[in-house]
């Protein structure tokens, strides 16, 4: 494959030129050359890169980690107890950040509690709505997982057409593959590695499914070198990448 100009990486990763010439600040991504009219100019494999160095950012690597991470990654050394350590020390704090979360949700459910055993000195229609509130925070129905609970509710109380949607064929079609999902502003992007036609028929059918629903904008349903890409956009978009992670889950009790 032929070399890349500045302009052509960054338009493939979807970045700025500044941004590369940050990167190369940086000492994280390095040109290969230059042309004779001194533009810079990279070698494909840089493409890899630059998505090793975003995916890091968005794990939130410090800028240092990621140079690090790099270092091994282009020496080979991977099992360095150095990187072990730098891997095990940002889970770490996503772990903090998640039980931070987890905790919240109890107490809203407490709190909840609290309002319903007031509620019940009034009015029934009280009761019977924190009753409901309840249950979707703090239990599940039907044997299912209580985040699949909860998505459902989600899907139902926002109006979002991918509450009608049929899971099971999807499910089959991923196979086993991971999916990977990220915030990116203010919209949320879901890549599947693959070209599997099948897949892409049920991603096809969901983005036409998805094109007029008012819970958020219509996705943008993309063919990349690595696979199929989502993205949507809206306050509501979350409700997106709830809806994939939730497949993943459901494939991987499959698989298992």
């Amino acid at each position: 494959m032929a070399t890349l100009t500045i302009g052509q990486l960054a338009k493939r990763a979807g970045v700025s030129t500044a941004t590369l010439r940050f990167y190369e600040e940086q000492d994280l991504l390095r040109p290969s050359g230059r042309t004779d009219a001194g533009y810079r100019i990279y070698e494909p494999e840089a493409e890899r890169t630059l998505l090793f160095i975003q995916r890091a950012q968005r794990l939130g690597f410090s800028l240092s980690d990621i140079r690090l991470l790099l270092a091994r990654l282009g020496s080979g050394d991977l099992l360095d107890e150095t990187v072990t350590a730098v891997a095990e020390k940002r889970y770490f704090e996503i772990e903090r950040q998640l039980t931070e979360l987890l905790v919240q949700r109890h107490e809203m459910g407490e709190f909840l509690l609290e309002l319903r055993a007031r509620a019940q000195s009034e009015s029934g229609a009280a009761e019977e709505l924190y009753e409901r509130l309840i249950q979707r925070v703090c239990g599940h129905d039907h044997g299912d997982s209580q985040a699949q609970a909860t998505l459902d509710w989600l899907l139902e109380r926002t109006g979002c057409s991918l509450a009608h949607f049929g899971r099971d064929q999807l499910v089959r079609a991923l196979g086993g593959k991971h999916i990977h999902v990220w915030r990116d502003g203010d919209s949320y992007r879901v890549l599947i590695p693959g070209h599997d036609p099948v897949l892409g028929d049920a991603l096809a059918e969901i983005a036409a499914l998805e094109a007029d629903c008012h819970a958020h904008g219509a996705p943008r349903l993309e063919r990349t070198d690595e696979g199929y890409q989502f993205t949507a956009e809206g306050d509501e978009a979350f409700l997106f990448a709830q809806f994939f992670l939730d497949l993943e889950e459901s494939n991987s009790a499959v698989e298992g």
